[in-house]
């Protein structure tokens, strides 16, 4: 029970609302804040009866009773307030009156709300620490576990009750505590490696101090596993090794073919990977000028740099512009926000390989030589140079010496470009390689289709050797994949009838000129008319055969002759 000297010098030093009174209902205690919120000054209510200012208030009979009661709601006119009352004595022990000390209900209120807004505060940062894949632990200003996430628990095997209110000592299975550690220098630890829980994880620890209006209020730590480092950073490097083989994934070991042709070709383009100049490939479609671009790549001392592959043919102009050499912010309509880099700039330090180089106009043929001869780029809406330092590899299968002569192609970059020319020579030019070709191609096909194809049958590798193939060793490829989807799934061998039919020059069948001359294969010895003539016979009774799918009456019937006749022609060359 208080004394009323306590409670005077109470009213006069606490900042909350005291009210007291005697034995005959004087207000004989009041101080600034309670006159405050009843709305008079303390002279005004003090020596005044309770119920002037608070009628029917319950203090009397708290004094009479020598009970106490706390928060209990109470009215005064419009106001809500807060009130304790409990009586107090004079020096002597007797009870001469009681107290109330008031609070506002407004105040109240306030403080409720800041109350349900920490609770909202502290599920949503416990909602937000548990989202996250990190084990995060905290740990309060006395030492003890304040807090984990579900991250910490399946990282550690502790479950909260095993780990707040307690020492931080108690999830360590090897090292010193970080916590303690930070706890008593203030500084944050980074990068400690230790081991926790019942299963000894091996983790990597980062530990701060929480600093709250500068004073310490404890430390927060963040778990990483090291054996899901170790994890990630195999797959990473797993990953690069991948980007890599994508981005110049050939040698010149991948070159398939033994042809005086090709090991010419092979030899000039190694030649020229050994230098920093620009090559020009040049050759048909389809002769495999991509190929030699990624082994003059993988060949050079650049190897280890990116290689950026650009299909000139492939991009609008302006959209072209764009990519190779960027743009600032705002450069155009849609522009990205920031920027772009362009692929000249990705392709420092390594190879940029511009397929289709004669497909590009006139204005940006005149910014790609700047890059040839200042080496510096320029992005769109920019007039700031870059500069870059790249290996330029060309490739066109146009007649780049006739677009001269028309004006289509700047004869300056033509002499830039052509520094180190590789002639890539077309599959007719080198007919000796197909059979090498083939049986690549049937081995890449076997582990694409999931097929188990030998090799390809003589009549069928005939056909090959004797077609003109003007799509190269692009068209050949297609050409045997559908020969093996052709096949049925216990057929080794490919035949005549599973080669789809070759188009030959002037399609006509009937036509002598279907069979050029330049396309009949035959020794010097046998060299002449009659010699000529077997070659080209024999060549129209496997072309009619393929035509037909080996069904000899089709066949027969197609080339306008006998079927007895037909079988003693198949009989004279050696074809049944």
């Amino acid at each position: 029970m208080f004394r009323r000297r306590e409670l005077e010098k109470m009213a006069a030093e606490m900042k909350q609302a005291i009210i007291g009174i005697n034995l005959l209902n004087e207000i004989v205690i009041c101080n600034s804040q309670a006159a405050n919120f009843l709305g008079f000054t303390p002279e005004e209510i003090i020596g005044k009866d309770l119920w002037q200012i608070l009628p029917d208030d319950p203090l009397p009979s708290i004094r009479d009773s020598q009970r106490m009661e706390f928060n209990r709601f109470s009215r005064m006119g419009s106001k809500m307030f807060i009130a304790s009352r409990a009586p107090f004595k004079d020096e002597q022990g007797r009870v001469t009156g009681a107290v109330a000390f008031l609070q506002d209900m407004t105040e109240h209120e306030i403080l409720k709300a800041k109350v349900h807004s920490l609770q909202e505060l502290k599920i949503l940062l416990t909602a937000i620490i548990d989202s996250t894949q990190d084990a995060i632990s905290v740990v309060d200003e006395n030492g003890l576990g304040f807090l984990i996430n579900q991250a910490y628990t399946r990282l550690t095997g502790f479950t909260a009750e095993e780990i707040v209110g307690k020492p931080p000592t108690v999830d360590i299975a090897e090292g010193e505590s970080m916590h303690l550690k930070v706890a008593k220098t203030r500084q944050p630890v980074k990068g400690v490696i230790m081991k926790v829980g019942p299963k000894r994880k091996e983790v990597i620890v980062n530990v701060a101090p929480i600093m709250i209006s500068g004073q310490f209020r404890g430390t927060v730590g963040v778990l990483h596993d090291i054996s899901e480092i170790h994890k990630l950073s195999e797959e990473l490097e797993r990953a690069k090794r991948i980007i890599r083989h994508l981005e110049a994934k050939y040698t010149f070991t991948d070159i398939v073919g033994d042809s005086e042709a090709i090991r010419a070709t092979i030899a000039q383009a190694e030649r020229a990977a050994a230098t920093p100049a620009t090559v020009l490939l040049r050759g048909e479609s389809g002769t495999g000028k991509e190929l030699f671009a990624h082994a003059i790549h993988r060949s050079s001392d650049r190897q280890k740099g990116q290689f950026i592959r650009v299909n000139c043919a492939a991009l609008a102009d302006n959209l072209l512009e764009s990519e190779l050499f960027g743009y600032v912010e705002g450069a155009f309509t849609g522009a990205k926000r920031g920027g772009k880099i362009g692929l000249f700039e990705e392709a420092n330090g390594g190879t940029i390989f511009l397929d289709e180089i004669g497909e590009i106009s006139l204005n940006l043929q005149a910014k790609l030589l700047r890059v040839l001869q200042e080496r510096e780029i320029v992005r769109v809406g920019d007039n700031r140079a870059f500069h870059v330092d790249v290996r330029v590899i060309a490739a066109t299968n146009a007649n780049l010496e006739a677009e001269l002569r028309i004006g289509r192609f700047r004869e300056d970059l033509y002499y830039r470009l052509n520094v180190v020319p590789v002639i890539i020579p077309p599959l007719r030019q080198r007919k000796d390689d197909i059979p090498l070709l083939v049986h690549h191609l049937i081995a890449s096909f076997n582990q694409e289709y999931g097929r188990c194809v030998e090799r390809i049958g003589d009549d069928a590798l005939q056909i090959l050797l004797n077609y003109h193939w003007p799509g190269n060793i692009r068209e050949l490829e297609n050409i045997l994949g559908r020969a093996i989807i052709n096949m049925r799934i216990n057929e080794t061998v490919i035949e005549l009838l599973h080669l789809p039919v070759l188009p030959l020059p002037n399609s006509n069948i009937m036509d002598l000129k279907m069979l050029e001359v330049q396309d009949i294969t035959v020794g010097e010895e046998d060299i002449g008319f009659e010699a000529l003539q077997r070659q080209w016979e024999r060549n129209l009774l496997l072309a009619t055969l393929q035509r037909t799918g080996g069904n000899k009456t089709k066949a027969a019937k197609l080339l306008q002759m006998s079927i007895r006749n037909f079988y003693y022609k198949l009989e004279r060359h050696a074809l049944i």
